[in-house]
């Protein structure tokens, strides 16, 4: 699957969990090896190893030290069986042995940037008088 992006307008980071690399933006779904956390509960990742926000790129030195990305627990899962096979040519010996991975699903829900979000103050209305 393809997502489309504006890459100037879109904040994304990549984090290392469990000693893989992903890449991640805010509402992404991502499956990543099992951790030990609770169905529901909120996640906090600081080993962010990059940070892209409006154009601008923050490469850490070996990680950004002020980012964090939070994630929330969707599920708990087996993932899909993967079958391994052992072969050794003119004495048969074969060995087949199956293999189904633990994984933990979660859904990005913030990137924190370590810097104040602007908020939008409503401006008052000024009438103008002729």
């Amino acid at each position: 699957m393809r997502v489309w992006y504006n890459k100037y307008t879109m904040d994304y980071a990549v984090v290392r969990v469990g000693g893989k690399q992903y890449k991640v933006s805010t509402g992404s779904i991502i499956e990543v090896d099992r951790q030990n956390v609770k169905l529901n509960e909120q996640v906090v990742f600081d080993d962010v190893l990059l940070f892209a926000s409006n154009g601008k790129t923050k490469i850490g030195n070996p990680r950004v030290s002020d980012i964090k990305v939070k994630a929330k627990v969707l599920e708990q899962k087996k993932g899909k069986k993967i079958r391994v096979a052992k072969f050794k040519a003119k004495v048969r010996y074969r060995r087949v042995m199956g293999f189904r991975p633990q994984l933990t699903r979660l859904e990005i829900t913030n990137i924190d940037s370590g810097q104040p979000q602007k908020k939008e103050t409503p401006q008052a209305k000024t009438s103008e008088k002729a």
